[in-house]
């Protein structure tokens, strides 16, 4: 038996919101959260059971132990992250917004202790056939500047046996659609499980909007993987690799906490392929819906759902509602 069922890669910052609806200009209190997209992700997987590793650079300051600590408390191992006394914990600030006001997110991580992670410090030990079974990354990793990281650990865990999910997860305040384009497409081409939001593969590959037509088009360029596509408030829809066309609705669920949604959505989506053997991407999809549905009912980041609400909203009847996968 392996040691994890999921290694993953990438940055956690410190989060601060204003309460109550505030704007950030005129608060003078802040909310404190921990959240990062493959973080997110990892605590979203622990919570349904799997052994999860995730890797990342901290700064060793009280920031960064809380962030450790954090991620540790809700099941994920943090063994193989690689402290500094240099450089610093990203931060970012979240205005919730209420229509017709947007939300809206101030990053302030340039230079952060992620950023600066290079590929020698990549834990090569960590990458043996029998360690793991999946490798899940993200866009953002190489868009703030660990693209080399990233880089060599897809490469030891390709060569280790392991599959790859890749969450193509586009930040516009972090690159340009060229430049994501250009940087996500070695491990768009690696991956054997692709997430992309319909408005992503629209900005980085020129898509139709129509969903179906996106993935036949994502398919004929990465024919070796099963592509899952958010659609917002209309769910999901996968192209499997041998060409099956899948679809699955929303949830019904409050708006409590938005960020966060595709990454649980992945965490279900994963959990249903590595600990169920779904030999059907449809329970998959099922399993992404009902975490990213349950996600949205909690504040903060994390996914902290327990497993039996998963399971009781993967097994039971199911309608449209208007939450939103996007990140």
């Amino acid at each position: 038996m392996s040691l994890y069922d999921v290694v993953t890669l990438g940055e956690t910052m410190i989060r601060l919101t204003p309460p109550t609806l505030q704007r950030i200009e005129q608060t003078t209190t802040f909310d404190i959260h921990i959240g990062g997209s493959e973080s997110n992700t990892a605590v979203g997987l622990a919570r349904l059971g799997m052994r999860v590793c995730w890797l990342s650079r901290l700064t060793d300051n009280s920031l960064g132990r809380a962030i450790s600590g954090t991620m540790a408390h809700y099941g994920v191992d943090i063994a193989h992250v690689v402290w500094t006394e240099q450089d610093r914990i990203g931060l970012y600030f979240y205005e919730p917004g209420v229509a017709p006001r947007s939300s809206r997110v101030v990053y302030d991580r340039a230079h952060s202790a992620m950023s600066r992670m290079s590929a020698d410090e990549i834990p090569s030990s960590l990458f043996e056939s029998q360690t793991a079974k999946l490798l899940h990354l993200t866009g953002i990793t190489l868009a703030i500047g660990a693209a080399d990281a990233a880089a060599r650990a897809l490469q030891l865990a390709r060569a280790a046996g392991w599959r790859v999910s890749f969450d193509v997860n586009h930040r516009r305040k972090l690159w340009d659609a060229d430049s994501a384009r250009v940087g996500c497409e070695a491990f768009m081409q690696a991956a054997n499980i692709i997430f992309i939001a319909l408005e992503d593969a629209k900005t980085l590959y020129n898509t139709s909007a129509d969903p179906a037509e996106a993935l036949n088009m994502l398919t004929g360029r990465y024919p070796q993987a099963d592509i899952i596509m958010t659609l917002g408030a209309q769910g999901a829809m996968a192209r499997t690799s041998d060409g099956s066309l899948l679809t699955q609705a929303t949830f019904p669920a409050g708006e409590v906490g938005r960020l966060g949604g595709g990454d649980a959505f992945a965490a279900g989506v994963l959990y249903a392929i590595l600990n169920q053997g779904a030999d059907s991407m449809a329970q998959a999809l099922r399993w992404g819906a009902a975490c990213a549905a349950l996600k949205y009912s909690i504040p903060g980041d994390l996914p902290l759902f327990e497993f039996k609400e998963a399971e009781a909203l993967v097994n039971q009847d199911q309608e449209i509602s208007k939450i939103s996968l996007l990140r």
